[in-house]
């Protein structure tokens, strides 16, 4: 079964060339595009998509109100942001909301697919420049003494600490595993295991255990 898209973006050409990246796969299948936040609401009421890929930026409701609506009204469809903006707090903000996924929108054609696979899959995906600015939001906000490791430290593999140090570099499953021949599946598989023996969530609770634990 392919995936079923929405995209909203409240920009036509955007939105074209955006839905056109996923014509090289019989994956995903992009059913519908809508150009601002009541259209994705109503869209939802009216068919079933798996997973709504959304722009902040949109007139009526912008992304950031619907991915509110969309986890309380529709909490089986996955939401991923596809945005210019890359502030820390905003995309932690969309994480506490719910968001699975958050990239820029100059993020290759072939991440993109495989981003909206990793999140149809129930995982999350930030492509290497948001995790680079969740970084650097916890390293102007963390008050926590780096010389106070964590004995969680000591339970983490070598290639696991190899790992969630190149992640806190903002690189993606895919660019690490081309860097330490490895597969992004795989990459994803250490990753889900890091998460479990440190007690997050997501890539942003990883980032910031490795800069307290100078890592990063």
């Amino acid at each position: 079964m392919s995936i079923k898209l929405l995209i909203a973006d409240d920009h036509p050409l955007m939105a074209q060339g955006i839905a056109n990246t996923f014509n090289t796969t019989d994956a995903i299948v992009v059913k519908k595009i809508v150009h601002d936040g009541e259209a994705v609401i109503h869209a939802l009421e009216s068919a079933i998509y798996d997973v709504v890929l959304l722009d902040i930026e949109m007139p009526k409701r912008n992304g950031i109100e619907c991915a509110k609506i969309i986890v309380k009204k529709f909490p089986e469809v996955k939401i991923a942001m596809l945005s210019m903006h890359q502030e820390g707090s905003v995309i932690k903000h969309l994480m506490e909301i719910g968001v699975q996924g958050y990239m820029l929108k100059t993020i290759p054609s072939d991440e993109l697919i495989f981003a909206i696979k990793t999140i149809h899959a129930g995982k999350e995906y930030f492509n290497a420049s948001i995790t680079k600015a969740l970084l650097n939001t916890d390293a102007k906000t963390s008050s926590i003494n780096i010389l106070e490791k964590s004995p969680i430290l000591e339970d983490l593999t070598t290639r696991e600490l190899e790992i969630i140090k190149l992640i806190s570099k903002g690189l993606t499953n895919i660019q690490i595993g081309e860097q330490i021949f490895i597969s992004p599946r795989t990459v994803d598989t250490h990753r889900t295991n890091m998460m479990k023996k440190i007690g997050v969530k997501n890539v942003a609770g990883l980032v910031r255990f490795a800069f307290q634990n100078g890592l990063a």
